[in-house]
């Protein structure tokens, strides 16, 4: 019998953004410590950043805390993101 694909897809789809950020993160960081100061530096390594949180529970017995999620993207990270979708693609 045939396995369930949709979860095998999100499965994929969640390690390749996962990997694909940490490949980014690598691309930012090389570019900023090996790149002169000018506006290709610039434009590569400006980032927007996204967060939401804290998201707190309060239970009788247990109260928990968690948060803030922050998300960095720039044009290196899309990048990294794309070069682990195009080999995850053609690997799997």
């Amino acid at each position: 019998m045939l396995a369930n694909t949709r979860r095998r897809s999100t499965i994929r789809f969640a390690w390749t953004l996962l990997f694909g950020f940490f490949l980014g993160g690598l691309f930012t960081k090389l570019c900023v410590m090996f790149m002169p100061d000018s506006a290709a530096r610039t434009f590569l390594t400006t980032s927007v950043k996204m967060s939401f949180g804290p998201l707190s529970m309060d239970l009788v017995a247990l109260g928990f805390t968690a948060g803030p999620l922050a998300i960095n993207l720039n044009v290196l990270m899309l990048a990294g993101v794309f070069l682990v979708a195009m080999i995850a693609r053609t690997w799997m």
